[in-house]
């Protein structure tokens, strides 16, 4: 018997997406762990939990050993190249420029970054605002659509009572007025 395929949605359960999180966490960490050994590299993965909870797997030492290391090969980069690269081709899962924004809504200074650094949070603000405003509509159109499912429901509920009251009362105006 086979594997079926699963539907990729997000999980509407609380209870099944915190046990599906844990089950296939578990089998990243250990693709990761396989990945390395097979391939003899060096692997830092890191997993934030839908609730914020970070998980990590590294197949070194130290993970901020290779964070590090990763972070000067990407400064060196940028000297030896010369170009004004985005933050995006570098980082498509842009993670620090995720927690300096996260920082900076819980109040921390912004006095201290750079005008580069305040152009890409405004960019990753827009992006975000952008995502929330489609999020938000697209929940509101959902809305709708069942209020106006409910109403007509409602509707036809309301004209069938009207018409067993009309058919109930009609035998009764017959015998009075014969």
């Amino acid at each position: 018997m086979g594997r079926r395929k699963v539907e990729l949605k997000r999980i509407e359960d609380k209870s099944s997406r915190q046990v599906t999180f844990s089950k296939r966490r578990s089998g990243l960490f250990k693709k990761a762990h396989q990945l390395a050994v097979l391939c003899d590299l060096e692997l830092v993965l890191i997993v934030f939990s839908g609730n914020g909870r970070p998980y990590e797997f590294s197949s070194g030492n130290s993970s901020r050993k290779i964070v590090e290391r990763y972070r000067a090969h990407l400064e060196s980069e940028k000297i030896v190249g010369g170009d004004d690269h985005t933050a995006e081709e570098h980082h498509p899962y842009p993670c620090d420029r995720d927690c300096q924004f996260l920082r900076v809504l819980e109040g921390e200074e912004i006095e201290d970054m750079s005008l580069t650094d305040l152009v890409q949070l405004e960019q990753l603000l827009y992006a975000k605002l952008g995502h929330i405003r489609n999020t938000k509509t697209r929940r509101m159109i959902e809305t709708m659509s069942v209020l106006q499912e409910k109403e007509k429901k409602l509707m036809e509920e309301k004209l069938l009572k009207g018409k067993e009251v009309n058919f109930a009362r009609g035998p009764k105006l017959r015998q009075e007025g014969g």
